[in-house]
């Protein structure tokens, strides 16, 4: 089983478009925080991406990726004062909004909603912006992908809305498996030695893995896979085991299983073995995640 498969499967990432942007002259445009993972790909023009002291060039055909709740300026000059994302949308017509003069610049975007703890999997292993050139097929299939979830969601026929998930997906993947200097499980699916033991985890969760068993399956030494594990996911190997088991709970806990099924299906003898774990690693019994996720999410 491929670790990104899980992951992202475990996200449920639906995607969202929202109004475009059509911008020209002098213009600035200051956006709050996003709740989640914030998109957009530049269809004409070119402007300046400001966050958190970083200014990025963005040029046609570029996109990026806000993955952290961090306020940002969409702007074609960085000395000109942002008005509030709010005010300018909320005039929006025909599926755009408009700042400064004329239409030099045109931006079309959204969000990716995700759901489940594993959101937190995935947010951590990501920079806050990722910036994906024109110039790279990641680009070309984010621009192509976003063209479409825009189609689908605008005709409103029959599944536009599975469609349209679908579409995020593909853009969400296409860009993660190609950053560079990735860091986390992310940077661990890059590394020769840690990926095959991440691999085995992820197909045979269950399983009593030991650091030797694991080291075995990327013909490495203990202390180095050990080492190398640590150095490049984060955790150790045994402890990111429990981690991946006990999102897996709590997936499960999401959709109704009993707690005892749970338990031998993610590698614990009994139940109250599970709820120690899940409580060392989330701070809540099974049944109480279970109750909360059903009072918020019912």
């Amino acid at each position: 089983m491929d670790p990104l498969d899980d992951v992202l499967g475990m996200l449920g990432a639906t995607g969202r478009l929202s109004a475009g942007l059509i911008a020209g002259g002098e213009w600035a445009v200051a956006f709050d925080a996003p709740l989640d993972l914030k998109f957009n790909a530049v269809r004409r023009g070119a402007c300046l991406l400001i966050t958190g002291g970083e200014t990025i060039a963005l040029a046609p055909g570029d996109c990026f990726l806000i993955t952290r709740p961090v306020p940002f300026v969409l702007a074609g000059d960085a000395q000109v004062t942002p008005v509030p994302a709010s005010k300018i949308f909320a005039t929006a017509e025909g599926g755009y909004a408009r700042a400064g003069t004329g239409d030099d610049v045109v931006l079309i975007g959204g969000r990716f909603e995700l759901a489940g703890r594993a959101r937190e999997l995935l947010l951590d292993a990501l920079p806050p912006v990722i910036h994906v050139p024109a110039h790279t097929p990641e680009a070309a299939t984010a621009g192509w992908a976003i063209g479409e979830i825009d189609a689908e969601l605008r005709a409103g026929r029959t599944g536009s809305g599975l469609v349209a998930e679908h579409l995020a997906l593909v853009l969400l993947i296409r860009v993660l498996r190609n950053l560079p200097h990735r860091t986390g499980w992310l940077g661990g699916l890059a590394d020769p030695v840690v990926a095959p033991a991440l691999r085995a985890v992820h197909a045979r969760p269950a399983h009593r893995w030991t650091v030797a068993e694991l080291a075995r399956t990327a013909s490495v030494s203990r202390s180095t896979l050990a080492a190398r594990f640590k150095a490049t996911v984060g955790r150790g190997p045994l402890e990111y085991l429990t981690g991946w088991r006990i999102e897996l709970a709590a997936d499960r806990l999401r959709r109704g299983d009993t707690v005892a099924a749970i338990a031998r299906e993610v590698g614990y003898g009994s139940e109250s073995a599970l709820s120690v774990a899940f409580k060392r690693v989330t701070g809540s019994t099974p049944r109480a995640y279970r109750s909360f996720v059903s009072r918020t999410f019912q």
